[in-house]
């Protein structure tokens, strides 16, 4: 089962969409047939390549409201993160360009390090409030994710991967995709937002119940129950 995620490191529901959707191929026994990438997007290509601005501050002037309005809106999306096992810290968040960050991604993904550099970017930018728009922060979640300094230093003073980061984001244009997470499974079906456990379940179970694809027998030898409205089926 092949799945492609559009996303961006400082979307708050990329993060949420991600850990409830690895939850979901887990509970559901598709978790070692599953062949997950990651595909770049960007929320706010405009964004400074290396920015002061809070993220409150930039979330107000987006919706055209005031800095404490922000912060309201932000506390629903944390208590929501909160539901996965997730501490967002907005209140030392600052608005990031996320391009570079991408070329990075791109460059771990020929090592084999996407899913490190994935998460490490993530939780950088939301549980630790670092700003992945910077150099050196990225310089520093590269070495947390096992990958050489120095090497990823020289991609980032390139042009290296800006292709590859550019081809995504085209593509995800070229398919009508106008939010993240996004979500691509075998280039047939797709899902769209941060959907509760319940949903990406039923979608995993359906979607390789279509294509053939069985899962784990550990799995398949437990009993799962699946709850959906105010009722559940075995």
């Amino acid at each position: 089962m092949k799945i492609e995620i559009w996303s961006d490191y400082v979307c708050p529901f990329c993060y949420i969409g991600k850990r409830t959707f690895e939850q979901a191929l887990k509970q559901s026994g598709f978790e070692s047939r599953a062949e997950v990438s990651f595909k770049a997007y960007q929320l706010d290509p405009d964004a400074p390549l290396d920015s002061n601005i809070s993220a409150y501050e930039n979330l107000a002037k987006k919706l055209g409201q005031t800095v404490e309005q922000a912060k309201e809106m932000t506390e629903d999306v944390a208590a929501h993160a909160r539901t996965v096992g997730l501490q967002y810290n907005f209140e030392n968040m600052v608005h990031a360009n996320t391009f570079a960050a991408h070329r990075l991604a791109k460059w771990a993904e020929s090592l084999g390090k996407e899913s490190e550099i994935t998460e490490k970017l993530l939780h950088g930018y939301f549980v630790e409030s670092k700003n992945v728009g910077n150099a050196e922060v990225l310089l520093d979640i590269a070495e947390t994710a096992g990958l050489p300094r120095e090497e990823a230093q020289a991609v980032l003073a390139s042009d290296r991967f800006t292709a590859e980061v550019k081809k995504d984001i085209e593509e995800a244009s070229q398919i009508g995709i106008q939010g993240v997470p996004f979500f691509v499974v075998n280039r047939k079906y797709a899902l769209s937002g941060a959907q509760p456990l319940e949903t990406f379940i039923e979608a995993i179970v359906q979607i390789a119940e279509e294509e053939g694809i069985r899962p784990e027998a550990k799995q398949r030898r437990k009993k799962t129950t699946y709850c959906t409205g105010d009722s559940c089926d075995a």
